[in-house]
């Protein structure tokens, strides 16, 4: 499974983005799909997960309430729409897919991950 991530660029703090991540495969459809970031010198962090049928979801303390993920089934892959977009969004955005249908907030959980998109927040 490939997946593929886009819709990172440069947003003025306040604004929104919305990114979007394609799967080359069905097999991603049966299986929950996250969004973890990585701002420059930090570790990869969580900040969504969504599960198999799209039903359940789970955020991060730093984005609920700002950031909204869904299923897109046209592509088999998941679009994280955020909002209220601040400086500390600043990182690559990456999209990937959990070993189960339920996911987690646990990197080593997903098995799958696409190359990342670029989110930047000016102040």
């Amino acid at each position: 499974v490939q997946l593929q991530a886009s819709g990172g660029g440069l947003v003025q703090a306040g604004g929104s983005l919305r990114l979007s991540c394609a799967a080359s495969r069905r097999t991603s459809s049966n299986n929950a799909m996250a969004w973890f970031r990585q701002a420059p010198g930090k570790a990869r962090e969580f900040v969504a997960t969504i599960s198999w049928n799209g039903r359940t979801t789970y955020y991060a303390d730093s984005v609920k309430g700002r950031f909204t993920i869904s299923r897109d089934r046209a592509n088999s892959g998941v679009t994280l729409q955020m909002n209220s977009l601040e400086p500390e969004d600043t990182a690559i955005y990456y999209c990937a897919t959990s070993r189960s249908s339920y996911g987690s907030s646990d990197y080593a959980d997903y098995l799958y991950w696409g190359q990342g998109t670029l989110v930047t927040v000016s102040s």
